[in-house]
C-alpha cells in the first residue's frame, strides 16, 4: 500500500513537468526578425524663441561675471563685525595698490627674531630630514 501512494504521488509530480518538448520547444522571439526604429524628429514647432526686447544678445553677457553670480549670488553687504574690524585695522589708511608693494625694500616690517628667519630660510622639503633636539 505504501509503495502504491508513493508511485502514485510520484507519477502526479512528474505529470507536471510534461509540455510537448520541454526546453527546446518554447516560443521565442526571432532575432533576425528586429527592425530598426526611425530616428526621432523635433517638429518643427519647437524651433528656439526670440529674445525678448530690451534683453542683451548672448555674445554681449559676460559669462564668467554671470557664472559667480549665479554660484555666489553677487556682491553682499558686510556685517557689522567685519566693517569694525576693518576700521580699527586701518582700512581707510592703506595705499590702493599695496598689495604690489608688499615685498619693497622701503616696507616697515616688525623683527621677529632668529628663530622665525631660520624657518623662512629652511628648504623645502617632505620632513623626512627633519630632526628635534631636546637639550639634557
Amino acid at each position: 500500500m505504501r509503495k502504491l501512494i508513493l508511485a502514485a504521488g510520484l507519477i502526479s509530480m512528474l505529470s507536471a513537468c510534461g509540455g510537448g518538448g520541454g526546453l527546446f520547444n518554447r516560443d521565442r522571439p526571432d532575432e533576425f526578425a528586429v527592425s530598426r526604429q526611425a530616428p526621432l524628429v523635433i517638429p518643427p514647432d519647437f524651433a528656439l524663441v526670440p529674445p525678448a526686447p530690451g534683453t542683451p544678445a548672448a555674445a554681449q553677457v559676460d559669462s564668467s561675471k554671470a557664472a559667480m553670480e549665479a554660484m555666489f549670488g553677487g556682491p553682499a553687504a558686510r556685517s557689522a563685525a567685519e566693517t569694525g574690524t576693518l576700521s580699527a585695522a586701518g582700512r581707510a589708511n592703506a595705499a590702493a595698490g599695496i598689495r604690489s608693494s608688499a615685498g619693497d625694500p622701503g616696507t616697515e616690517v616688525v623683527e621677529k627674531g632668529a628663530t622665525t628667519r631660520d624657518i623662512i630660510a629652511a628648504p623645502e622639503g617632505d620632513g623626512q630630514d627633519a630632526r628635534a633636539s631636546t637639550p639634557q
